[in-house]
């Protein structure tokens, strides 16, 4: 392998986060679309807001309005309230792919929501280091969004 040809791990990001979320699946669940639609932010304080089409194939997308804007990605699978499944370039505007699931399943004393985010490509460093910490806070919010309901 020529030395100034990508390494693999330079080229994938492999994300894993389990959270518990003390409230019903259907309440987890709405969490879930709310958090990364009209109420979606890349950290505390700092709206991005998006919309999510929540059928299969439906879109991913930050709409600046007059059909202007950003396609994140697509509904690759929705089983309401168990599964949501989006794949496509995220915010990055080169040649990328990312996968991103949420599995979301009955516990005792409510739901777990198993986050997986898998990407290839051509990956910038600041993008690679920013997912970890940006997907932490919005399972975070569909936590506490999740639980305000129970109240």
């Amino acid at each position: 392998m020529d030395s100034k040809e990508p390494s693999i791990e330079k080229l994938t990001v492999n994300i894993n986060e389990e959270i518990h979320v003390r409230a019903s699946l259907e309440a987890t669940f709405a969490a879930l679309l709310e958090q990364i639609g009209p109420s979606h932010e890349f950290e505390a304080g700092k709206p991005l807001p998006m919309k999510i089409e929540a059928r299969p194939g439906g879109r991913w997308f930050r709409d600046l309005g007059d059909d202007n804007g950003h396609c994140w990605g697509h509904v690759q699978s929705i089983k309401k309230p168990t599964l949501l499944e989006i794949s496509g370039p995220l915010m990055m505007s080169y040649p990328t792919v990312s996968s991103i699931q949420y599995r979301l399943s009955e516990v005792d004393g409510g739901t777990l929501i198993k986050f997986h985010h898998m990407a290839f490509g051509l990956l910038q460093e600041n993008h690679k280091a920013g997912f970890a910490p940006i997907w932490k806070h919005i399972v975070g919010s569909v936590k506490a969004r999740a639980e305000a309901t129970r109240s």
